[in-house]
């Protein structure tokens, strides 16, 4: 009686925590969505600043007043020559993400931003010359086949954005591969990268932002009706992204490696639903095809990668790297924001 009450609560628990990451993730989206189309604040720099923002005040709050999750020491030295350049790509990978938001629809951007398992297989193939199985190439051929789809048929498709979106898996491949080689040895949770690396992102962002987007800014508020309603949108969006992340280490720890990549394949699905009920961007059939069949093939890619985990190593033949759609550490590099571990708003 006593293991199925155990048993059961394990369930309510997973199920629980893969239904608040979906509810802060598909949030975020919508939220920074709406502040570039609704709100015609066009500035995705000084948003994504905004972000980090909060996220490092809301890391700080977490650890050191509240302590709910141990401080995990990094050495100075290290800082600097380990977690900075992380930092550097951690925050390209947020603004090219909020860049496309703002120029292509939700659906759209969310089906590109699943084409970072593809990009992650062959940066490691091409830069560090790392042997990958059969199963996992011949698994990113739908997902590829779907994207090529998806945009052929898009209805709203903007180059610019498409760019942002492509070269943000790039960024959130890059960031994955250099956290194996740069922080061996330390193994961070979501919400101590957050506090390490969000400071840092913040830096680095701030003088951009301020120099390409501080005349747009004041002009804004001079303009809009209502700047100060929606400046509290603006700064809630940034305290929703810290609440994502913290909602993905509960996901992490109460899932399996395949439920999670399960629920965030739905969760992408979610995504488009619910930005289209509210935006109506126009989807066409062939582009709403090419989508569901990037998300299977997202779907069976993580399962692949799950059943050749499972299998012993062979001596003499090279093993095939971890990638970010398994995680099953906790030394994971999490975005501020949606989706899927690369997922970011």
């Amino acid at each position: 009686m006593e293991e199925s009450f155990v048993f059961q609560w394990s369930v309510i628990r997973s199920l629980l925590s893969i239904l608040q990451w979906w509810a802060f993730n598909v949030t975020v989206i919508i939220v920074n969505k709406w502040i570039f189309q609704k709100l015609d604040f066009k500035f995705p720099l000084s948003v994504s600043c905004v972000h980090f923002i909060c996220s490092s005040i809301g890391a700080y709050v977490v650890i050191k007043l509240l302590k709910l999750k141990p401080l995990i020491t990094v050495d100075p030295e290290d800082r600097w020559r380990r977690i900075f350049p992380m930092s550097f790509v951690f925050c390209i990978n947020i603004v090219l993400g909020n860049v496309s938001l703002r120029y292509i629809p939700v659906s759209f951007m969310q089906t590109i931003k699943s084409f970072t398992p593809a990009t992650t297989v062959v940066l490691q193939w091409l830069v560090w010359r790392k042997y990958f199985d059969w199963r996992i190439w011949a698994s990113l051929i739908p997902i590829v086949g779907g994207i090529l789809l998806t945009s052929v048929t898009e209805l709203s498709f903007n180059m610019f954005g498409f760019c942002a979106a492509l070269f943000g898996c790039l960024a959130t491949s890059t960031k994955t591969i250099l956290a194996e080689s740069l922080l061996h040895g330390y193994k961070f949770d979501s919400i101590n990268t957050v506090y390490y690396m969000a400071p840092f992102a913040t830096m680095i962002l701030a003088l951009p932002a301020m120099l390409l987007e501080g005349n747009g800014i004041l002009e804004w508020l001079n303009t809009h009706p209502y700047p100060w309603s929606a400046l509290i949108i603006i700064f809630s969006s940034g305290v929703l992204a810290f609440c994502l992340n913290f909602s993905i280490f509960y996901v992490i720890h109460s899932t399996t490696a395949v439920t999670f990549n399960v629920a965030g394949n739905l969760k992408v699905a979610v995504a488009v639903l619910v930005s289209w009920l509210i935006f109506r961007n126009p989807i066409s059939y062939l582009n709403s095809v090419g989508c569901t069949v990037t998300l299977v093939g997202c779907t069976f890619y993580g399962y692949v990668r799950h059943k050749l985990s499972q299998q012993p190593q062979v001596p003499g033949t090279p093993r095939t790297p971890r990638t970010p759609r398994t995680p099953r550490s906790k030394m994971e590099l999490l975005p501020l924001v949606n989706d899927k571990l690369e997922d970011k708003v």
